[in-house]
């Protein structure tokens, strides 16, 4: 009797365990990215801003990646729910010597641009670049879902 007493219970927890971690939600702020404080990161006398949150139902996400050693910043379209809701995607890049370079990666999951940043020279670091993501949608509404500094990466 205390076997299947055993059994039943372990049963019951596995199954709780179960449906908890099958119930938890994504929060929106990690999937379109982190929003910045008011004050945000200051690298180079460049300064981050804060990010928009999109709504759960269109949240589409965009990855920057870091800056290699040749000063090239790759930015990836990972799509998401309201991928079918995206018209354009805005990508801007101010470099440490305030020079901008504006470009749209495509709306397609997986499609990618690489950005020229500043590059550093030898074994020294390079100044931080800024990027930042912004997300138009069909019904004209648009989101800064990303605004983030990258730094030079020297070769190990």
């Amino acid at each position: 009797m205390k076997n299947s007493a055993y059994i039943v219970v372990t049963f019951l927890v596995c199954c709780v365990i179960a449906v908890a971690g099958c119930t938890s939600s994504q929060s929106a702020a990690t999937t379109s990215g982190t929003p910045s404080g008011s004050s945000g990161t200051t690298t180079s006398g460049l300064t981050t801003g804060p990010t928009d949150v999109m709504p759960e139902n269109i949240v589409v996400t965009v990855t920057v990646g870091e800056k290699d050693y040749l000063g090239k910043i790759p930015v990836t379209f990972d799509g998401g729910r309201g991928q079918v809701n995206v018209k354009k995607i805005d990508v801007t890049l101010i470099r440490a010597d305030g020079s901008t370079q504006k470009t749209t990666v495509g709306s397609n999951k997986g499609d990618s641009i690489k950005l020229d940043g500043t590059r550093g020279s030898g074994s020294q670091t390079g100044q931080a670049d800024r990027v930042l993501v912004s997300v138009t949608m069909n019904n004209g509404q648009t989101y800064k879902i990303v605004d983030v500094l990258r730094e030079y990466r020297t070769r190990a």
